[in-house]
């Protein structure tokens, strides 16, 4: 009995590092995002380009960088060394999920489905806009 339950942690364990290492092999971005207090907070995310603009994706609307930017719409994201800044403009709508959930599947393929059972609940796509 011990000996199957340490084969299934080492399983569990495994699987999540496999994620996390294949989440890692394709452009992983960085969004920062502005609290109430004016504190900067970084997280590392997938990004993908869909008419003209990045594009990002909340997998659960509940994770803090979301509610930041709800608050907050001016953001900074970093791609490639380089930071730039956006507004923030999320799009819950089907029309828009499909198409962002279709960019994100042309790009990090396989992965996009495995993260998508493991952990989104109701994505929503965000469009990061040049500020006027």
């Amino acid at each position: 009995m011990r000996r199957l339950l340490l084969g299934a942690v080492a399983a569990l364990v495994s699987a999540g590092a496999l994620t996390y290492w294949a989440g890692e092999q394709t452009e992983v971005v960085v969004l920062r995002t502005v609290d109430g207090a004016a504190g900067v907070h970084e997280t590392k995310m997938w990004a993908v380009d869909h008419e003209g603009d990045p594009w990002v994706r909340v997998a659960n609307p509940e994770r803090a960088w979301y509610r930041r930017l709800l608050e907050q719409p001016s953001v900074e994201l970093v791609r490639n060394g380089q930071a730039k800044r956006y507004t923030a403009e999320p799009h819950d709508t089907p029309e828009a999920a499909a198409a962002i959930d279709a960019a994100f599947r042309e790009k990090y393929g396989l992965v996009d489905w495995w993260y998508g059972v493991l952990l989104r609940r109701h994505a929503i796509p965000v469009r990061l806009r040049p500020p006027q």
